[in-house]
Protein backbone atom coordinates (compact mmCIF):
# COMPACT_ATOMS: atom_id res chain seq x y z
CA UNK A 1 0.00 0.00 0.00
CA UNK A 2 1.19 3.33 -0.43
CA UNK A 3 1.61 5.99 1.53
CA UNK A 4 -0.94 7.67 0.03
CA UNK A 5 -2.96 4.95 0.98
CA UNK A 6 -2.52 4.74 4.69
CA UNK A 7 -4.63 7.66 6.65
CA UNK A 8 -8.46 6.08 7.26
CA UNK A 9 -10.90 8.62 6.18
CA UNK A 10 -13.62 9.84 8.90
CA UNK A 11 -17.13 10.98 8.67
CA UNK A 12 -18.93 11.52 12.05
CA UNK A 13 -22.12 13.83 10.81
CA UNK A 14 -24.47 14.36 13.75
CA UNK A 15 -27.94 13.22 11.89
CA UNK A 16 -26.17 9.45 11.39
CA UNK A 17 -27.74 8.49 14.86
CA UNK A 18 -30.55 10.10 14.12
CA UNK A 19 -30.97 8.16 11.13
CA UNK A 20 -30.22 4.76 12.01
CA UNK A 21 -33.15 5.62 14.69
CA UNK A 22 -35.82 6.69 12.52
CA UNK A 23 -34.48 3.28 9.97
CA UNK A 24 -35.32 1.42 13.27
CA UNK A 25 -38.00 2.84 14.27
CA UNK A 26 -40.06 2.77 10.81
CA UNK A 27 -39.22 -0.90 10.00
CA UNK A 28 -42.34 -2.42 11.06
CA UNK A 29 -43.95 0.01 8.48
CA UNK A 30 -42.28 -1.86 5.36
CA UNK A 31 -42.75 -5.05 4.06
CA UNK A 32 -39.16 -5.05 2.16
CA UNK A 33 -35.90 -3.24 1.60
CA UNK A 34 -34.73 -1.59 -1.28
CA UNK A 35 -31.00 -0.82 -0.85
CA UNK A 36 -29.09 1.25 -3.74
CA UNK A 37 -25.65 0.71 -4.33
CA UNK A 38 -22.72 2.00 -6.90
CA UNK A 39 -22.40 -0.57 -9.41
CA UNK A 40 -18.41 0.86 -9.73
CA UNK A 41 -18.48 -0.23 -5.80
CA UNK A 42 -21.30 -2.38 -4.74
CA UNK A 43 -19.22 -3.30 -1.45
CA UNK A 44 -17.72 -0.08 -0.35
CA UNK A 45 -21.04 1.56 -1.02
CA UNK A 46 -22.78 -0.83 1.45
CA UNK A 47 -23.23 0.35 4.87
CA UNK A 48 -23.06 -2.86 7.04
CA UNK A 49 -24.87 -1.36 10.11
CA UNK A 50 -28.04 -0.80 7.84
CA UNK A 51 -27.45 -4.21 6.51
CA UNK A 52 -27.82 -5.54 9.88
CA UNK A 53 -30.61 -3.79 11.12
CA UNK A 54 -32.63 -4.56 8.42
CA UNK A 55 -31.94 -8.11 7.71
CA UNK A 56 -35.36 -8.94 8.50
CA UNK A 57 -37.21 -7.85 5.86
CA UNK A 58 -36.64 -9.07 1.98
CA UNK A 59 -33.83 -7.72 0.10
CA UNK A 60 -33.70 -5.99 -3.56
CA UNK A 61 -30.25 -4.63 -4.77
CA UNK A 62 -30.33 -2.05 -6.88
CA UNK A 63 -26.91 -1.59 -8.65
CA UNK A 64 -27.14 2.07 -9.63
CA UNK A 65 -24.94 4.17 -11.87
CA UNK A 66 -24.47 0.57 -14.15
CA UNK A 67 -23.28 2.78 -17.03
CA UNK A 68 -20.34 4.14 -15.64
CA UNK A 69 -19.20 0.18 -14.69
CA UNK A 70 -18.06 -2.25 -16.28
CA UNK A 71 -20.98 -4.35 -17.83
CA UNK A 72 -19.33 -7.61 -17.75
CA UNK A 73 -18.59 -7.20 -13.86
CA UNK A 74 -22.10 -5.83 -12.86
CA UNK A 75 -23.53 -9.25 -14.62
CA UNK A 76 -21.20 -10.69 -11.97
CA UNK A 77 -21.88 -8.88 -9.25
CA UNK A 78 -25.51 -9.55 -9.89
CA UNK A 79 -24.97 -13.04 -9.59
CA UNK A 80 -23.18 -12.40 -6.45
CA UNK A 81 -25.79 -10.66 -4.51
CA UNK A 82 -28.61 -13.25 -5.60
CA UNK A 83 -26.40 -15.85 -4.41
CA UNK A 84 -26.35 -14.31 -0.86
CA UNK A 85 -30.67 -14.45 -1.74
CA UNK A 86 -31.14 -10.84 -2.02
CA UNK A 87 -32.41 -10.21 -5.91
CA UNK A 88 -30.85 -7.78 -7.64
CA UNK A 89 -30.67 -5.63 -11.24
CA UNK A 90 -28.17 -3.22 -12.83
CA UNK A 91 -29.98 0.08 -13.13
CA UNK A 92 -29.22 4.34 -13.96
CA UNK A 93 -31.74 6.09 -11.65
CA UNK A 94 -31.22 9.53 -13.89
CA UNK A 95 -32.26 7.94 -16.81
CA UNK A 96 -34.51 5.11 -16.13
CA UNK A 97 -32.54 2.52 -17.75
CA UNK A 98 -33.58 -0.98 -16.10
CA UNK A 99 -36.38 0.46 -13.32
CA UNK A 100 -39.21 -1.20 -15.81
CA UNK A 101 -38.18 -3.97 -13.83
CA UNK A 102 -38.76 -2.47 -10.56
CA UNK A 103 -42.35 -2.91 -9.65
CA UNK A 104 -42.46 -6.75 -11.23
CA UNK A 105 -39.86 -7.86 -8.99
CA UNK A 106 -41.00 -6.12 -5.81
CA UNK A 107 -44.07 -8.72 -6.88
CA UNK A 108 -42.06 -11.12 -7.08
CA UNK A 109 -40.05 -10.93 -3.96
CA UNK A 110 -43.53 -9.99 -1.90
CA UNK A 111 -45.50 -12.77 -3.40
CA UNK A 112 -46.12 -14.25 0.02
CA UNK A 113 -47.25 -11.20 1.36
CA UNK A 114 -49.83 -10.60 -1.50
CA UNK A 115 -50.97 -14.08 -1.03
CA UNK A 116 -51.32 -13.43 2.49
CA UNK A 117 -53.01 -9.91 1.88
CA UNK A 118 -55.48 -11.74 -0.30
CA UNK A 119 -56.44 -14.65 1.69
CA UNK A 120 -57.51 -11.51 4.27
CA UNK A 121 -59.24 -9.77 2.36
CA UNK A 122 -56.99 -7.02 2.17
CA UNK A 123 -57.36 -7.44 -2.17
CA UNK A 124 -54.77 -4.20 -3.48
CA UNK A 125 -53.15 -3.30 0.39
CA UNK A 126 -50.27 -1.56 -1.02
CA UNK A 127 -46.52 -2.78 -0.78
CA UNK A 128 -44.59 -0.59 1.19
CA UNK A 129 -40.68 -0.74 0.28
CA UNK A 130 -38.03 1.15 2.64
CA UNK A 131 -35.34 2.91 0.09
CA UNK A 132 -31.25 3.14 2.27
CA UNK A 133 -28.70 3.20 0.92
CA UNK A 134 -24.88 6.02 1.96
CA UNK A 135 -24.82 9.11 0.26
CA UNK A 136 -24.95 9.81 -3.39
CA UNK A 137 -26.01 6.54 -4.65
CA UNK A 138 -29.10 7.82 -6.11
CA UNK A 139 -31.55 7.52 -3.97
CA UNK A 140 -33.63 10.69 -4.78
CA UNK A 141 -32.58 10.41 -8.66
CA UNK A 142 -34.70 6.72 -8.01
CA UNK A 143 -37.33 7.74 -6.25
CA UNK A 144 -38.30 10.83 -8.86
CA UNK A 145 -38.02 8.28 -11.55
CA UNK A 146 -40.16 5.90 -10.10
CA UNK A 147 -42.66 8.70 -8.86
CA UNK A 148 -42.95 10.18 -12.51
CA UNK A 149 -42.14 13.41 -11.35
CA UNK A 150 -39.53 15.30 -9.04
CA UNK A 151 -40.79 14.61 -5.53
CA UNK A 152 -37.55 14.46 -3.58
CA UNK A 153 -34.36 16.61 -3.62
CA UNK A 154 -31.80 15.53 -5.78
CA UNK A 155 -28.24 17.51 -5.77
CA UNK A 156 -24.87 16.22 -6.92
CA UNK A 157 -23.72 16.06 -3.18
CA UNK A 158 -24.08 14.25 -0.23
CA UNK A 159 -26.60 14.65 2.81
CA UNK A 160 -29.24 16.39 0.83
CA UNK A 161 -32.30 14.02 2.40
CA UNK A 162 -32.71 14.75 6.04
CA UNK A 163 -35.83 12.76 7.20
CA UNK A 164 -38.43 10.12 6.27
CA UNK A 165 -40.02 11.05 3.51
CA UNK A 166 -42.91 8.29 1.93
CA UNK A 167 -43.87 8.37 -1.95
CA UNK A 168 -46.83 6.77 -4.09
CA UNK A 169 -45.02 5.51 -7.36
CA UNK A 170 -48.31 3.86 -8.12
CA UNK A 171 -49.29 0.59 -9.16
CA UNK A 172 -50.03 -0.75 -5.33
CA UNK A 173 -46.31 0.51 -4.42
CA UNK A 174 -45.25 2.92 -2.13
CA UNK A 175 -41.50 4.38 -0.96
CA UNK A 176 -40.34 5.13 2.24
CA UNK A 177 -36.74 7.01 1.68
CA UNK A 178 -34.60 7.70 4.40
CA UNK A 179 -31.70 10.23 4.62
CA UNK A 180 -28.23 8.37 2.87
CA UNK A 181 -26.36 7.21 6.27
CA UNK A 182 -22.44 6.14 6.23
CA UNK A 183 -21.02 4.16 9.18
CA UNK A 184 -19.19 5.95 11.80
CA UNK A 185 -15.91 4.55 10.90
CA UNK A 186 -13.93 3.09 7.99
CA UNK A 187 -11.38 0.75 9.71
CA UNK A 188 -10.04 -0.23 5.77
CA UNK A 189 -8.71 2.77 4.31
CA UNK A 190 -9.57 1.27 1.21
CA UNK A 191 -13.03 1.47 1.78
CA UNK A 192 -12.94 5.18 2.87
CA UNK A 193 -10.94 6.07 -0.59
CA UNK A 194 -14.04 4.62 -2.88
CA UNK A 195 -16.43 6.53 -1.07
CA UNK A 196 -14.75 9.35 -1.29
CA UNK A 197 -14.09 8.85 -4.84
CA UNK A 198 -17.86 8.60 -5.78
CA UNK A 199 -18.28 11.55 -3.85
CA UNK A 200 -20.12 10.06 -0.93
CA UNK A 201 -18.30 11.69 1.47
CA UNK A 202 -18.29 15.61 1.14
CA UNK A 203 -15.21 17.04 -0.26
CA UNK A 204 -15.30 19.75 2.06
CA UNK A 205 -13.32 17.44 4.87
CA UNK A 206 -10.95 15.39 2.81
CA UNK A 207 -7.99 16.76 1.18
CA UNK A 208 -8.47 16.68 -2.17
CA UNK A 209 -4.98 16.25 -3.87
CA UNK A 210 -4.46 13.41 -2.01
CA UNK A 211 -8.00 12.06 -3.30
CA UNK A 212 -7.16 13.13 -6.47
CA UNK A 213 -3.80 11.04 -6.15
CA UNK A 214 -5.06 7.65 -4.54
CA UNK A 215 -7.77 7.67 -7.60
CA UNK A 216 -4.43 7.84 -9.79
CA UNK A 217 -2.83 4.83 -7.93
CA UNK A 218 -6.25 3.15 -8.77
CA UNK A 219 -6.72 4.10 -11.70
CA UNK A 220 -3.10 3.07 -13.14
CA UNK A 221 -3.41 -0.41 -11.95
CA UNK A 222 -6.93 -1.21 -13.05
CA UNK A 223 -7.41 0.99 -16.08
CA UNK A 224 -3.91 2.89 -17.62
CA UNK A 225 -5.45 2.43 -20.40
CA UNK A 226 -8.24 5.07 -19.80
CA UNK A 227 -5.49 7.27 -17.84
CA UNK A 228 -3.62 7.55 -20.69
CA UNK A 229 -6.94 8.15 -23.32
CA UNK A 230 -8.62 10.87 -21.98
CA UNK A 231 -5.30 12.87 -20.83
CA UNK A 232 -2.95 12.55 -23.52
CA UNK A 233 -0.30 11.33 -21.49
CA UNK A 234 1.82 8.15 -21.95
CA UNK A 235 5.23 6.65 -20.76
CA UNK A 236 3.71 7.21 -16.97
CA UNK A 237 4.48 3.47 -15.79
CA UNK A 238 7.67 4.70 -13.56
CA UNK A 239 5.68 7.83 -12.06
CA UNK A 240 4.83 8.25 -9.16
CA UNK A 241 1.29 9.08 -9.10
CA UNK A 242 1.69 12.60 -7.91
CA UNK A 243 3.70 12.97 -10.75
CA UNK A 244 1.18 11.54 -13.02
CA UNK A 245 -1.54 14.11 -11.47
CA UNK A 246 1.13 17.33 -12.29
CA UNK A 247 1.50 15.65 -15.71
CA UNK A 248 -2.31 15.19 -16.43
CA UNK A 249 -2.57 19.35 -14.94
CA UNK A 250 0.15 20.60 -16.98
CA UNK A 251 -1.63 18.73 -20.16
CA UNK A 252 -4.59 20.15 -19.20
CA UNK A 253 -2.80 24.15 -19.31
CA UNK A 254 -3.37 24.22 -15.48
CA UNK A 255 -0.61 26.36 -14.67
CA UNK A 256 0.41 28.68 -12.47
CA UNK A 257 3.12 31.59 -12.04
CA UNK A 258 6.33 30.37 -12.80
CA UNK A 259 4.74 27.58 -14.93
CA UNK A 260 4.15 25.30 -12.00
CA UNK A 261 0.70 23.00 -11.72
CA UNK A 262 -2.09 23.75 -9.98
CA UNK A 263 -2.81 20.64 -8.31
CA UNK A 264 -5.25 21.37 -6.48
CA UNK A 265 -7.52 22.58 -9.93
CA UNK A 266 -6.35 19.07 -11.58
CA UNK A 267 -7.74 17.44 -8.63
CA UNK A 268 -11.37 18.55 -8.82
CA UNK A 269 -10.79 17.93 -12.23
CA UNK A 270 -9.82 14.59 -12.19
CA UNK A 271 -12.85 13.51 -9.78
CA UNK A 272 -15.11 15.27 -11.37
CA UNK A 273 -14.53 13.66 -14.64
CA UNK A 274 -14.45 9.96 -12.83
CA UNK A 275 -18.02 10.59 -10.73
CA UNK A 276 -19.22 11.83 -14.34
CA UNK A 277 -18.11 8.62 -16.16
CA UNK A 278 -16.12 10.46 -18.56
CA UNK A 279 -12.92 8.29 -17.84
CA UNK A 280 -15.15 5.38 -19.41
CA UNK A 281 -16.59 2.63 -17.46
CA UNK A 282 -14.39 1.72 -14.51
CA UNK A 283 -15.56 -0.76 -11.92
CA UNK A 284 -13.15 -0.38 -8.67
CA UNK A 285 -14.43 -4.14 -7.20
CA UNK A 286 -14.99 -7.98 -8.41
CA UNK A 287 -17.10 -10.30 -6.80
CA UNK A 288 -14.21 -12.85 -7.04
CA UNK A 289 -11.96 -11.12 -4.86
CA UNK A 290 -14.09 -11.65 -1.96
Amino acid sequence: MSDSQKQVVQWFPGHMAKTRRLIKESLSMVDCVTEILDARIPLASRNPEIEEITASKPRIILLNKCDMADEKITADWIKYFKAQGAEAIAVDCRTGKGLNAFHPLVKKVLADKIKANNERGMVGKSLRVMVVGIPNTGKSSFINKMAGRVRAKVADKPGVTTSNQWFNIGNGIELLDTPGVLWPKFDDPVVGDKIAFIGSIKDAVIDIETMAVRLIDTLRDGYPEMLAERYKISDFEDLQSWEILEMIGRKRGMLISGGEVNTERASVMLLDEYRGGKLGRISMEFPDNF
